[in-house]
Formats: structure tokens, C-alpha cells, sequence
């Protein structure tokens, strides 16, 4: 038994041959057992106990041995590095279909000169809500609630990015033509299809003489461009900034059961609101209004993503399943 114990063969054949030795068929524990016929009857039970007692210790140290071989083997095999082995391959990523809207909305103003300006996300008072000609006590101001910082409560995340084109016409002068797509924020917790958090892009043109019929003709090219959509239609509206001020409708007609669902049957579908920007807007920024004219409008990029995907649900965007993500990484 001693010299069982004293055995510890470090490699997988040595824990072989210790298992021929000992336990093999020609091995100690084999031949020990045989020569149990020719003990005296009265000690063949002591000897038989001491036989098994012997062959349990030699298995159980051959299967403690292995065990550790084998751990052993399994922690090299895991640290070892093959330079030589091919890479596991990386799942390629896509954009989000929210981004995809964004870019294809910014390509098509891009081609009609806008460029495109940028602003922070926590704004003032004055470049979110005054300066759009929103003063505070301005019943818009409830259709826009949104998230202030404590400590300085005329600070706030920003409802709009029409802060972008009060920033861009207090720094420049016409002609100004921008574009200005971003997240925004509104406080909204009355139904579960409300996000706190969108995106937007609204345009802005200041020139001189730039008339309702400039604004129409841009809207149309865009609505052909990104939607293929024959024709629009200009509904009065009212916004703050803008006077006139108008809703925009594409044309999808009513010869599909879905487009018939989707416009309750007039084949009118809106997409974004627009007009002319307020004189008010203008000298506010520092622009003569006396010269200058210009028109914006604003859309919501997830509704057009919607609509161009042709998704059902607005929360889909937002839910973070790959499985629902994946379907776009071909549209990139």
C-alpha cells in the first residue's frame, strides 16, 4: 500500500503504466487476488479484506490521478495560443433604421444646397422657447413640457431643434440654408407609445424674397424623393415661429387595403409641419425682417422611419431586439 501511495506519474503515460501495474490484468492487485487459494481457510477472510482495501486504494489513486491530468491538459489547451488558427468571425453591426432616416433625409437636402448645423442638447430658455416666439406664459409651452435642471431652472433639455436655427441666424447672415437633425426631449407619460427622447430634423432658408411657393417646391422634391409620393397638400396650421403655417400631406391614394388603413381612407398621410418664419422669429435673432424672408418646417425622423419600413409600432425602435434590427442591416 505504501508503495501505491508513494506512485505519482506526471504525464498520461505513466498514469498508464501505473494502471497496468497495479490494475491491469497481469497487474500486483490481479496476482495478489489469485494467490488467495492458497492462503490457509483461516485467514482468507483477513486476507481478502486486505486484497479489496488494496484495490480500492489503487483505483481511487488511479481516477485522483487522472482527474488531475486531465485539468491539467484542459487549462493548457485553454491558455495555449494557436497564432496560426483562423479568428472567430465578427458579427458585422448595422445602423439603427432611425439613423438610416436620418442620412437619407440629410442626402436629399444636401442635394438641394442645405447644410447641415448642430447644437446642444441642453438648452436655454430664450433659444428653445423665446426666441421661437414662445414666451412663458404661451399655451405652445404645455404641448412642449420637458425635463429642467435643478440647480439652474432656465436650463433644460430641449423640446425641438429649433434652438439650432436661433443659434444659426444670431451667428450668421443670410443666406442661411440648414438643415439641423438631432435628438430632443419631451415630457410626455400619457400614453405608452410616448417616449421622452426622439429625433427631429427641421430645415431653416433666409434670403431675400424667398416666398410660400420656394417652400412648396422644396417639400414636393422632398416628398418625391424620399416617399416616391406623386404630390402634396399644404393644410393651415398654426405654430408659434412660423405665419403662415401649414401641414404637410403626401398623396399614397386608397388602391391598397394597407394604404387605405393608413390614411383612414383619404389617401392623405401627414409627415411634417411647416410655414413661414415669423418676422418676429427673425428680429428676435437679429435679422431685419424688413428685408429678409424665410421658411422652415419640421418633421419627427421616427414617424418617417416608420412610414418607409413600413414598421407597426413606433416601440419596436426602441426595444433593443436584435432579431428586429438585424432585418435592416441590408439597408445601410
Amino acid at each position: 500500500m505504501a508503495e501505491i501511495a508513494a506512485e505519482a506519474p506526471n504525464s498520461p503515460e505513466a498514469l498508464e503504466s501505473f494502471r497496468i501495474k497495479y490494475l491491469g490484468s497481469k497487474g500486483t492487485v490481479k496476482a495478489l487476488m489469485e494467490a488467495l487459494r492458497q492462503v490457509p481457510n483461516e485467514q482468507k477472510r483477513e486476507y481478502g479484506q486486505l486484497m479489496n482495501t488494496l484495490k480500492q486504494l489503487a483505483e481511487d489513486k488511479y481516477q485522483a490521478l487522472k482527474t488531475e491530468l486531465d485539468a491539467q491538459a484542459e487549462l493548457s489547451a485553454a491558455t495555449q495560443l494557436d497564432l496560426s488558427a483562423p479568428a472567430e468571425p465578427l458579427p458585422i453591426g448595422s445602423r439603427h433604421p432611425v439613423a438610416v432616416t436620418m442620412n437619407r433625409i440629410v442626402d436629399i437636402f444636401s442635394r438641394m444646397g442645405f447644410s447641415v448645423a448642430d447644437g446642444p442638447e441642453i438648452e436655454d430658455d430664450w433659444h428653445n422657447f423665446s426666441a421661437m416666439n414662445t414666451p412663458e406664459d404661451h399655451p405652445a409651452r404645455d404641448m412642449q413640457d420637458t425635463f429642467y435642471i435643478v440647480d439652474v431652472p432656465k436650463m433644460l433639455l430641449r423640446t425641438h431643434t429649433s434652438p439650432v436655427q436661433a443659434r444659426v441666424m444670431e451667428n450668421r447672415q443670410p443666406p442661411i440654408r440648414i438643415i439641423a437633425p438631432g435628438r430632443v426631449y419631451r415630457n410626455e407619460t400619457i400614453s405608452t407609445r410616448s417616449h421622452c427622447q426622439f429625433h427631429q430634423v427641421e430645415g431653416l432658408y433666409i434670403d431675400e424674397n424667398v416666398s410660400f411657393a420656394d417652400l412648396k417646391q422644396t417639400l414636393l422634391y422632398f416628398a418625391q424623393e424620399m416617399f416616391g409620393a406623386p404630390r402634396i397638400r399644404l393644410r393651415p396650421s398654426f405654430f408659434p415661429f412660423t405665419e403662415p403655417s401649414a401641414e404637410m400631406d403626401i398623396w399614397l391614394g386608397t388602391d391598397t387595403e394597407k394604404n387605405y388603413r393608413l390614411t383612414k381612407g383619404t389617401g392623405w398621410l401627414e409627415i411634417l409641419g411647416c410655414g413661414m418664419v415669423d418676422p418676429q422669429v427673425l428680429e428676435n435673432c437679429g435679422i431685419d425682417s424688413t428685408r429678409y424672408s424665410g421658411f422652415a418646417f419640421g418633421m419627427g425622423i421616427e414617424r418617417q422611419a416608420l412610414r418607409l419600413y413600413e414598421i407597426g409600432d413606433i416601440r419596436l425602435l426602441f426595444e433593443n431586439d436584435v432579431r428586429f434590427l438585424r432585418q435592416f442591416a441590408s439597408a445601410m
